[in-house]
């Protein structure tokens, strides 16, 4: 990535950063993405969570309705990339077991 990119990538976490809610969140993602786009990160959310449970790739593509490409690349970032989904997949499952009051829904 170039440096323009890079300070823009970092600007944009930064944003992300400074959430306070999940009400915070959902207006800020649904200005920024569209709710097709919205929809596909969630697939993919919902794929590497489901790749941690050990859940098999046909029932990922059926839930997810992502390819079995897309499937197969989650699972290689969830194993060997930096961390990232591991690392909220143990503070969410942290924070489930700590918590009594779910989140409410996104839509």
């Amino acid at each position: 990535m170039n440096k323009k990119n890079v300070k823009k990538t970092e600007e944009l976490y930064q944003a992300m950063l400074s959430l306070k809610n999940t009400k915070e969140a959902v207006d800020f993602f649904r200005d920024l993405l569209t709710e097709k786009e919205i929809v596909e990160l969630s697939n993919r959310w919902r794929a590497a969570q489901m790749l941690n449970q050990n859940i098999p790739y046909s029932k990922i593509i059926e839930e997810t309705g992502l390819s079995s490409t897309t499937v197969a690349r989650t699972s290689k970032w969830l194993k060997k990339s930096k961390g990232g989904f591991k690392l909220i997949l143990k503070r969410i499952n942290i924070h489930r077991h700590n918590s009594s009051t779910p989140e409410k829904g996104l839509f």
